[in-house]
């Protein structure tokens, strides 16, 4: 992960570009001090930053210019213009930024400049407690510490951050070292002044005396707190379902026993045809092992993604040898098998269970918060208690675009609420009203969605799923709330634009 390189292409921006070469708006790419660097113009001014995305590598060449921002084709990730900083998961380290300097109308790139310092102006909380350290929690330390907050920070978690998305894709196909795995190294914490406690869960939380309490008995004060508690996998309760090769998968501790236990088997049995269970099925083809799916659907995602995905999304796992038992679910698992409601007996050296998650609100229900398949948010985020933040998957709030409470379990939603948690925190940031997006891989396809459908009575195909270059348009009452791509990286980042900016009339031509 972490910035690509490449050989070095387009025009000498030490030595200078006329401005009229600039196209307005849109990343222009070259290099300067030895390292590829694009330039933007917005009017009379040019931004220079380094030429891919910190998160894993993006041409940024490719990206698309909003506002005062640039964003990443791959996983839309948002950086500034002016500074090059990270205002946008799923990136959170800087892009390198460049002074720009003009004579006449010529521009040229001189040397890199650091991001700004912040401190705050206002009053800040006098500490800070987080209580997760997934995607939420760990994107929240940054943010607090980036928009200059000094107080005591404590971030509590059962294992140190990781990048959960690379756990069912490149890292459990074999593709990715465990180096990457990491979000961060551990002297990332010590050096930020954040006190990382792990493997010591929150057991208790008094938001009257605003303490947290830790299984091991240490009490931690408040004055903010941000539950990131997440969600936790589904296990299905039936004959063998505790067996030692019966796994789940949601922590880097999940992953590395498939992987260990893929080494000796031969058969993998994925019980549902979830995004979790199809990536895993992926992966473990990708090791050589046979692969079998059972789902209680009679086509894979139909229900988040309707038939004609469903199809194409199993189309593709069967070119790659997976076998589906699809309206049918499992009755038992032994050591060697797995016992399907319909009879049949289909060989397992391992089982991996991808039937949902449920989110962890047990801490915040005996606290007396408000719940509701999650825990209750408003706008910016804070629950129903004072000085009580959450986000990630176990934040339930109101989404902006359908009016609808909605619980997302997407890694972008929940590492850009744990950033917005931190604004609000602070004083500032306002509502949250970033557009959701995921990405999903399958084998050589990756599907990207931006919005979100809780349901939606028609939907349009521009282009051909089969060809692997799609458009599908989800809409209700008429109206666009989701929109996946296949192989449109360009149109997936126009799509999320023009919905952010409630532009119905730049959607539709987009989707035309």
């Amino acid at each position: 992960m972490g910035e690509a390189s490449g050989e070095l292409s387009g025009p000498d921006l030490e030595a200078g570009i006329e401005l009229e070469q600039l196209p307005e708006g849109k990343p222009l790419l070259g290099h300067a001090h030895g390292e590829p660097v694009i330039v933007v113009r917005r009017g009379d001014r040019v931004a220079a930053l380094t030429a891919h995305c910190t998160h894993y590598g993006g041409p940024l060449v490719e990206g698309l210019v909003v506002g005062e921002t640039l964003r990443c084709p791959w996983h839309h990730a948002c950086f500034s213009l002016a500074t090059g900083e990270a205002i946008g998961a799923p990136a959170l380290n800087p892009v390198g930024c460049f002074e720009v300097t003009r004579k006449g109308p010529r521009v040229k790139v001189g040397a890199k400049v650091e991001p700004p310092k912040r401190s705050l102006s206002g009053p800040a909380p006098s500490s800070v407690v987080i209580v997760g350290a997934g995607a939420a929690g760990a994107a929240a330390v940054e943010a607090l510490r980036r928009e200059g907050y000094s107080g005591p920070l404590t971030l509590v978690g059962t294992e140190a951050p990781v990048d959960r998305p690379n756990l069912s894709k490149d890292y459990l196909a074999g593709s990715a070292p465990e180096e990457w795995i990491p979000l961060r190294p551990p002297e990332f914490y010590r050096d930020l002044g954040v006190d990382l406690v792990l493997g010591d869960a929150a057991a208790a939380l008094d938001t009257t005396a605003r303490t947290v309490t830790l299984a091991g008995g240490r009490r931690l004060s408040y004055d903010a707190l941000l539950l990131a508690t997440g969600a936790e996998p589904i296990r299905l309760r039936l004959p063998g379902a505790e067996l030692p090769h019966v796994r789940t998968l949601r922590t880097l501790e999940d992953s590395r026993a498939l992987i260990a236990l893929a080494k000796d088997a031969k058969r993998a049995v994925i019980v549902g045809a979830s995004f979790i269970g199809l990536e895993a099925a992926a992966s473990l083809r990708q090791r050589g092992l046979e692969v079998d799916v059972v789902g209680k659907e009679a086509l894979p995602l139909e229900r988040i993604l309707g038939p004609e995905v469903g199809r194409f999304v199993q189309a593709v796992h069967v070119e790659h040898g997976v076998r589906f038992h699809l309206q049918t679910g499992p009755r038992a698992i032994s050591a060697d098998a797995v016992e399907l409601e319909s009879g049949q007996r289909l060989p397992a050296d391992l089982v991996v269970m991808g039937v949902g998650v449920r989110p962890r609100i047990q801490l915040a229900q005996a606290a007396g918060l408000a719940v509701d398949d999650g825990i209750v948010v408003d706008a910016q985020l804070r629950t129903s208690a004072a000085g009580v933040w959450a986000a990630g998957d176990v934040a339930r709030l109101v989404d902006p675009r359908s009016g609808e409470r909605v619980r997302i379990e997407h890694w972008v939603v929940a590492e850009r609420q744990g950033q917005s948690a931190a604004r609000s925190m602070l004083g500032g940031g306002g509502p949250f009203l970033d557009v959701p997006f995921f990405w999903s891989a399958h084998h050589d396809v990756v599907l990207c969605v931006v919005g979100h459908a809780l349901r939606w009575d028609a939907l349009d195909i521009r282009g051909s799923l089969e060809a692997r270059d799609a458009t599908v348009a989800y809409r209700r009452a008429g109206r666009v709330v989701q929109v996946l791509t296949v192989g449109r990286d360009g149109a997936s980042l126009a799509v999320e634009a023009a919905l952010e900016r409630g532009d119905a009339s730049a959607l539709e031509e987009l989707l035309r």
